[in-house]
């Protein structure tokens, strides 16, 4: 406990006091004669206390002068004392002697003035080390002070040279001018400027000189330069002026130009329109350049009944400037190595609508080329071009505008001149349901559009016969297109009369098939010679039927075998009827009537069915109405082949049941009577009947 106590009061700071020799002396003489004899430690001590005056103690003084290492040895002596005193107790208390108790309170005496001794010692200890640290924290701060300052006068250091850099660096704006030559100086500049006598040997003055010079040339320039800007705004002024007048002029050509317009209507010359034609189609892309061009130049040369207009978005078609292939980015979607280089380092994911790839892909061009054909009888057939960008094919979008309604009163004819089969196959295989260009199937997989068909609404038909007016000619997918005048020019006549033509045609199918929806076969003046006075059997009906129900009929099935059936084909079923006798004739028409005639297929039903594979009547029949068709077009009357054959149809019909009856070996009733002059009702060993009608004659023979 008491050692606590010396270690708690050893770092507090002990106060001065005023000690005085009588006290001390008086303190200690009371017990001179008890203490025991004490070590030269205890005597220093006590002679310090005792040599001590009343004047002011500090112990920090008495710290600084004491000796440290005499404090340690007095430290060690003073610890033994205690040991050895506290032995002493031990020794005498295990005695059991009568005066222990007094020894032992002098033993404990002494040991208090060693512990005393300690305390002193603890306490000078504390003030030497709070001394060490305050001379070293002194020291420190002198350190830092120096560091201070050297940090400073590095600082300096560093920006007198950043300083002495930006000195040696500097550019004077003289070294950015381009000064002549010293030679050409010395030989074109005054003396009183070129000063050679001071300049060729300083260069400082031959640098001053140059400059001078520079700064008069410049000043001539400069004058120069003012008098050119004078004679310049002359001139614009001059401009501006005749310029005015040449605005004031177009108003009173305009009147001119206005006033000549019935003058050009009279005299069938539209300039204006020519005019502004001509300004549009510089906009046009080059296919549908090339289609203006050659159908204006077919159109002055061959048809003037031919109308070959331009419209569309005049300024769009200026901000789109020239056409080129539009990528998709379409984007996204590409797969060149460039493009996949470019997302490995973006890494950027990019969400396209698939409408938007839609139309970028079916983009149009602002400008179309419209193309109109009359006919004879006032139908007209319009034909709107269109230039997609992005496949870089020619569009067709057809409208017929027909000069009677009665063509299109007829049920069964109603798809004929409906504008998505009006010109399918034109030419052969052209139905225009897929684009001509081999590269558009990578393109239109990118916009997700399987079928071009589904298109064809939105756009129109990209038919080849289009291409090839427009001057475009697909080879093959790694080359672009490029349209060709020559490839237009080649087939623009060739074209154009086979639109006439299917116009025609197809106009006078359809007032074919409304008289045979009413049952009657109409003949024309031209024709009646090819056929009898008198025709007994009659078309009971006509109607359309379709692609499977045609391929189903069992008396169809050589023609389904033979290649010649297609699903754009127009399929009908005549019922043609005598009597008790019904005959079923199954006709495929093609798209390309006329060029390609109608097919019949027969089945005769008289209790039994009589078709080309068990009848050879039958087979013979069919030969006449599809072999021999040829002898029904007779001048001015190409357009009733389809009457024709069903008129010799019926007239075949006619000699087949008659001649049947009269036969010995009949089959069928006898309700037919002979009205036909048949000279010989069969010959030869197939026993074919007399169906060829001899028209000069009057009677019936066979072939």
């Amino acid at each position: 406990m008491q050692m606590r106590r010396m270690a708690s009061s050893a770092g507090k700071k002990r106060p001065m006091v005023r000690v005085s020799r009588t006290d001390s002396s008086s303190n200690l003489t009371d017990k001179d004669s008890k203490k025991p004899k004490m070590d030269s430690g205890d005597r220093q001590v006590s002679r310090e206390s005792k040599g001590e005056s009343a004047s002011l103690y500090s112990e920090e003084d008495e710290a600084a002068q004491r000796d440290p290492a005499k404090d340690v040895n007095l430290y060690k002596t003073a610890c033994d004392g205690i040991r050895q005193l506290l032995q002493e107790i031990q020794e005498i208390k295990g005695s059991g002697r009568k005066d222990a108790a007094a020894e032992i309170a002098e033993r404990k005496i002494q040991a208090s003035m060693h512990f005393i001794t300690l305390k002193k010692l603890n306490r000078l200890a504390h003030m030497r080390c709070k001394k060490a640290r305050d001379t070293t924290h002194e020291h420190k701060q002198k350190v830092d002070s120096y560091h201070l300052q050297l940090q400073n006068l590095l600082y300096e250091v560093l920006h007198l040279q950043k300083e002495i850099t930006k000195c040696l660096e500097f550019k004077s704006k003289d070294e950015e001018i381009e000064l002549v030559e010293e030679a050409e100086f010395f030989k074109e500049a005054p003396e009183e400027i070129s000063k050679p006598d001071v300049t060729q040997q300083d260069p400082h003055q031959l640098t001053l000189a140059r400059l001078d010079w520079e700064l008069e040339q410049r000043k001539r320039l400069a004058a120069k330069c003012k008098d050119y800007e004078d004679q310049k705004e002359e001139i614009s002024q001059e401009i501006q002026t005749r310029r005015d007048q040449l605005d004031s002029l177009l108003p009173r050509l305009n009147t001119v130009l206005e006033s000549t317009k019935p003058l050009q209507e009279a005299l069938k010359m539209p300039f204006d329109e020519m005019r502004q034609q001509h300004r549009m189609a510089q906009f046009l892309p080059r296919p549908l350049y090339v289609l203006y061009v050659q159908s204006s130049a077919y159109q002055q040369a061959c048809d003037p009944a031919l109308t070959v207009t331009i419209e569309g978005d005049l300024d769009a078609a200026k901000s789109s400037g020239p056409s080129t292939s539009a990528a998709l980015d379409v984007d996204s979607d590409s797969d060149d190595e460039e493009g996949t280089k470019e997302k490995s380092r973006r890494r950027r994911t990019i969400s396209i609508d698939p409408t938007d790839r839609r139309g970028k892909v079916l983009h149009k061009h602002p400008l179309q080329v419209n193309i109109t054909i009359k006919c004879k009888d006032g139908s007209s057939l319009a034909l709107t071009f269109h230039y997609l960008l992005t496949l870089q094919v020619v569009t067709v979008i057809v409208q017929l505008r027909p000069v009677t309604e009665a063509v299109t009163s007829a049920i069964s004819g109603g798809d004929l001149l409906s504008p998505s089969s009006l010109l399918s196959c034109l030419f052969p295989g052209d139905h225009g349901n897929t684009t001509p260009n081999p590269a558009n199937q990578f393109l239109l997989e990118r916009a997700r559009i399987e079928d071009f068909n589904e298109c064809v609404k939105e756009v129109g038909k990209p038919y080849v016969w289009a291409q090839q007016l427009a001057g475009l000619q697909f080879l093959n997918a790694e080359e672009p297109p490029k349209p060709d005048t020559h490839l237009s020019s080649t087939h623009m006549e060739k074209t154009m009369k086979a639109l006439k033509v299917r116009v025609w045609a197809r106009l006078a199918l359809v007032q074919q098939l409304a008289s045979l929806e009413r049952g009657s076969v109409p003949v024309t003046r031209e024709c009646q010679h090819l056929f009898p006075t008198k025709i007994a059997s009659r078309l009971a009906s006509w109607k359309s039927i379709t692609y499977d129900d045609y391929i189903a009929l069992p008396y169809s099935q050589l023609v389904v075998a033979s290649g010649m059936v297609h699903d754009t084909d127009n399929f009908y079923l005549a019922v043609l009827q005598r009597g008790s006798a019904t005959l079923t004739a199954a006709v495929l028409l093609s798209p390309g009537y006329l060029t390609c005639p109608p097919v019949f297929s027969l089945n005769l039903n008289m209790g039994t069915d009589h078709t080309a594979s068990n009848d050879e009547n039958i087979r013979a029949m069919e030969h006449e109405v599809n072999v021999h068709y040829k002898e029904l077009l007779v001048k001015g009357s190409h357009d009733q082949l389809l009457t024709n054959q069903l008129q010799r149809l019926l007239m075949c019909l006619d000699v087949y049941l008659e001649t049947q009856s009269n036969s010995s070996a009949t089959e069928g009733p006898s309700e037919f009577g002979r009205e036909k002059i048949c000279p010989r009702v069969v010959r030869g060993p197939s026993r074919c009947k007399p169906f060829v009608f001899n028209s000069q004659h009057g009677f019936f023979t066979q072939r």
